[in-house]
């Protein structure tokens, strides 16, 4: 019998867009103006990202927001698209393996279908307390991707989690390292594999071959081309922060220039009022 739950078929929707060759691009989004101005643009899903949303509500990102405020951020942006979301839930704001469980229910009842997990350790919990490191052991990191995923099968949606490693990103870790965590990770329910941090070919190509899943990789200036990408065999590209960063750039040059200069070129090029207003005034 065919599942007629909406979430279990934009779940399976996708999933379905992870193909490796011809990767799903994400520009990712932090609130309601930014995912509507994505999905605009022609995105097939609209992803957030944890710093960009964090930094909307007054927080600094590195699991230091706490789940209520995240996901009810998610939930607006998810009621604001038509196309499928994927949550930035950072290390699950959670304690523990079961806390994680609580998330994913809790991400599902936003709207998401799609959720990134690291693996990082920040804060109290992280590089100089008590000699852990700056990454989640293995098995504890495993511990907490299961609990995902069988938070999402008992609700019956086909979540697509993507467990981010941040070897690379945080010096803790080659090739051999990554793809030693992604097997772990694949193994105990992870549908994806992110590494954030990886731009060289060569390297890509390595993980490409070596991971028993779709790849997705943090692309931005200086990284190769979609194309170039796709030809490597990645099957997800997506921005991170990057987007939130050059915003508030733009905020800041403008307001520097006007407090400063008393001049207004800092503003050239911004959005027609007429067109962003319809855009986002408009019924979902």
């Amino acid at each position: 019998m065919t599942n007629q739950n909406p979430t279990h078929e934009t779940a399976l929707a996708f999933r379905a867009l992870h193909i490796p060759g011809r990767p799903l691009v994400l520009p990712n989004a932090w609130d309601t103006a930014s995912a509507r101005l994505v999905e605009e643009a022609g995105a097939a899903a609209v992803a957030t990202t944890s710093a960009g949303l964090a930094w909307d509500l007054g927080t600094a990102d590195g699991d230091r927001l706490d789940r209520d405020r995240a996901l009810g951020a998610v939930a607006r942006v998810a009621a604001a698209v038509r196309v499928p979301v994927s949550a930035d839930i950072e290390s699950g704001y959670a304690k523990d393996a079961a806390g994680v469980g609580d998330t994913i229910r809790a991400v599902l009842a936003a709207g998401a279908v799609g959720v990134n997990i690291e693996d990082a350790l920040y804060g109290r919990e992280g590089a100089g307390d008590g000699g852990r490191g700056p990454l989640r052991p293995v098995a504890e990191q495993a511990e907490r991707i299961a609990a995902a995923r069988a938070a999402a099968d008992a609700a019956g949606v086909p979540l697509f989690i993507n467990a981010r490693i941040d070897t690379v990103l945080r010096g803790a870790g080659g090739v051999e390292e990554t793809l030693e965590r992604a097997a772990a990770f694949l193994a105990a329910g992870a549908d994806g594999i992110f590494v954030p941090g990886v731009v060289d070919p060569g390297t890509v190509k390595s993980l490409v071959a070596g991971v028993e899943g779709p790849l997705n990789v943090l692309a931005g200036p200086g990284a190769p081309s979609v194309a170039e990408l796709a030809a490597l065999g990645v099957a997800r590209i997506s921005m991170g922060s990057s987007i939130a960063q050059a915003a508030h750039a733009v905020v800041r040059r403008a307001a520097r220039e006007l407090l400063s200069a008393g001049t207004y070129d800092s503003l050239t090029g911004g959005l027609d009022y007429v067109e962003l207003n319809t855009l986002l005034g408009g019924a979902r």
